[in-house]
């Protein structure tokens, strides 16, 4: 009776947390290159699987191939959503290239290589984790930007824990040969698997992207950035787009993505995400004053994908629900317009000075 490799299994789990995590991404390179990475890890699993539950030896010399490919094409996908993505990315093309060499003609040298391979991608990729905040996913949606930062470093994680294993598992078949090679495979997914259920159950924010609100000098340009960017936000209702990224204001305002996020954060004390909620909450208190809507068709018009994301942005900027909102508007009357509260009544006087 046929039996579910547990490597196949094991990378089923990823390829649907990794996808799970990175919903909402729309750069086209970045795409291309994580639909090539899900499934060459699946395949992977697969391989490994018949490999070593079935015995089919042929595998051996493709393994090691198809497992040097995948480095490279985790750290080309991530560094796409950076906005800065690389000019050659063939030149990643000689992990590949080396391994078929050495699986041709020198296979002592096959466990070193992917070693130095894992190593090398998993050290590039938890760096650009490491240079800022989560704009540096720019290019995933605001509501994305941190499930995908949490992503890189999980696969960065999981590249670390394949070449620390896949190094032991070399010196152990080594001295004590190969019998036992299937049980510690077994073991290393176990691993996986344990680091894979321990992200996807952590917990993590609902919607959290940019850079975290710090106490940051000033620069005299910074209010011109901002201006600059919510004219952007404004312009053909940008702000309502449920897909908006650090990047598409970024480039719709001319100014580059970590200069806008340190800018933002300097001059209004917030993230990212926080200035376009708020400007979407603005619009949203408009409609439930002047029109007849329901909350949940509001909250989709302004841009938020969810009502615990909408209710809870919308209290921060207001300091009461919609319904508590339209509630007290409607109980003024038509006698005169309803009073902002404090923090709505900043950020329209902001836009009313643009």
């Amino acid at each position: 009776m046929l039996t579910v490799p547990l490597p196949l299994l094991a990378g089923l789990i990823f390829v649907l947390v990794l996808h799970n995590s990175l919903k909402g991404v729309e750069a086209p390179g970045s795409r291309r290159y994580f639909v090539a990475f899900l499934i060459l890890y699946a395949l992977q699993g697969l391989i490994v699987g018949l490999h070593f539950g079935y015995g089919l030896i042929g595998l051996a010399f493709v393994q090691p191939i198809t497992a040097s490919v995948m480095p490279p094409l985790a750290f080309l996908a991530f560094r796409e959503l950076t906005g800065f993505p690389p000019s050659r990315p063939w030149l990643h093309l000689w992990a590949p290239l080396a391994v078929a060499i050495a699986v041709a003609f020198v296979q002592d040298f096959i466990d070193p290589l992917l070693l130095v391979i894992f190593l090398v991608y998993g050290l590039a990729l938890w760096q650009l984790t490491r240079t800022g905040g989560a704009e540096v996913m720019a290019e995933a949606s605001l509501q994305r930007m941190r499930p995908a930062l949490r992503a890189a470093r999980l696969t960065a994680g999981l590249m670390f824990l394949f070449a620390i294993t896949d190094a032991l598992l070399a010196v152990y078949t080594r001295f004590h040969g190969a019998g036992s090679v299937p049980v510690v495979v077994t073991v290393m997914n176990i691993a996986a698997l344990a680091v894979v259920a321990a992200y996807y159950f952590w917990p993590q924010p609902d919607a959290v992207s940019g850079r975290t609100p710090t106490t940051m000098a000033p620069d005299p340009h910074d209010d011109d950035l901002v201006a600059r960017a919510t004219a952007a936000l404004d312009e053909k209702n940008l702000f309502s787009d449920e897909n908006l990224s650090l990047a598409k204001i970024a480039r719709k305002a001319g100014i580059p993505a970590r200069d806008l996020s340190s800018a933002i954060n300097r001059a209004t004390g917030q993230n990212v995400s926080q200035f376009v909620n708020n400007r979407r909450v603005t619009e949203a208190c408009r409609l439930l004053d002047e029109t007849k809507q329901s909350a949940t068709s509001i909250m989709l018009d302004v841009g938020f994908s969810t009502k615990s994301n909408f209710n809870r942005e919308f209290r921060r900027v207001t300091g009461m629900s919609p319904r508590q909102w339209r509630g007290r508007a409607r109980a003024q009357g038509d006698a005169s317009e309803p009073a902002l509260p404090d923090r709505a009544l900043d950020l329209e006087a902001a836009r009313q000075q643009l």
